[in-house]
């Protein structure tokens, strides 16, 4: 594995993750899903590496200030722990997405396959929805998000957004808060909001219906929805949330759909059956390309 730079049209470095080399014909950019990297999230590792060791390339692509992890102490097991990202531009999801397609598009590789996990489908979604350039051959959504659903259920959500709004009000919207935004994440008070009010990830509101779906219809490749069966962002319905999506392309019958039994959202405990469905799936593809 290669840490990899990545420069944005708003000159901005973002570091990701790459398995493989430019010789391997194939390549699936992963975009991570929020507060993770290649250092904390196994399920990028396991999938990389999988793709790696059967001759297909893999690009981890991480947001803005991925690397810049903070350590605290979880008193539930009284280790200490690492995460990020704390800090995240949520306005530029499009351009972050866009500069891992060119990168990989530049490096020569013949097939490109876009994926997401969580967030990074939501990332995906609004970049193949308004994207002009057909760089990408297929696209895999696994484990994507009805963002006002998640804000929904997330424990204490009014509270944790009046105190981001009372730190920015205070010229303090740079400044972490004094909690795990969501109960998982050090976040700091200005992507905190950015982050509850990111209509542009706002996608795939099966659930809600606050959103859009014209991202979803105006996809102009076929691709594959992954998802666990206890995803518990789905309202106990994992399959029935996907098909939902799916609903909302253009072509739903040229799409799949696929379901890992017992899996949760984050596929905790599943992330060798998570990268073996992802590799799977690539292989499939690529033979599709080339004999059809």
């Amino acid at each position: 594995m290669d840490i990899i730079k990545i420069n944005t049209p708003r000159q901005l470095e973002l570091k990701g993750a790459m398995f493989g080399n430019t010789d391997m014909e194939s390549v699936v950019i992963i975009m991570s899903g929020i507060c993770s990297n290649i250092f904390q999230n196994d399920l990028l590792l396991s999938t990389g590496e999988l793709l790696n060791k059967n001759g297909i390339a893999c690009i981890i692509g991480h947001a803005m200030d991925a690397f810049s992890c903070i350590s605290y102490s979880d008193f539930s097991t009284g280790k200490q722990k690492t995460t990020g990202v704390f800090n995240d531009d949520f306005s530029a999801v499009y351009e972050d997405v866009e500069s891992y397609v060119k990168y990989a598009k530049n490096l020569g590789f013949k097939n490109i396959i876009l994926a997401g996990h969580s967030l990074g489908s939501n990332k995906i979604i609004n970049y193949l929805g308004n994207t002009n350039d057909n760089f990408v051959d297929y696209f895999i959504v696994s484990s994507p998000v009805d963002l006002s659903h998640w804000f929904n259920v997330m424990p204490n959500i009014t509270e944790r957004i009046e105190k981001a709004k009372e730190f920015v009000k205070e010229n303090r919207g740079k400044e972490i808060l004094p909690y795990l935004f969501g109960g998982f994440s050090p976040m700091c008070a200005q992507t905190a909001l950015e982050f509850y009010n990111a209509y542009n990830l706002k996608n795939c509101p099966v659930i809600t219906k606050d959103g859009e779906t014209n991202s979803l219809f105006n996809i102009k490749i076929n691709g594959s929805f992954v998802i666990g069966s206890k995803d518990s962002l789905t309202e106990n319905d994992a399959k029935g949330f996907m098909e939902k999506i799916n609903s909302y392309t253009k072509n739903p019958q040229n799409n799949e759909i696929i379901v890992i039994p017992d899996a949760s959202h984050i596929f905790y405990g599943k992330h060798e059956q998570y990268a073996n469905v992802i590799l799977n799936i690539v292989k499939r593809r690529v033979y599709e390309k080339v004999f059809n």
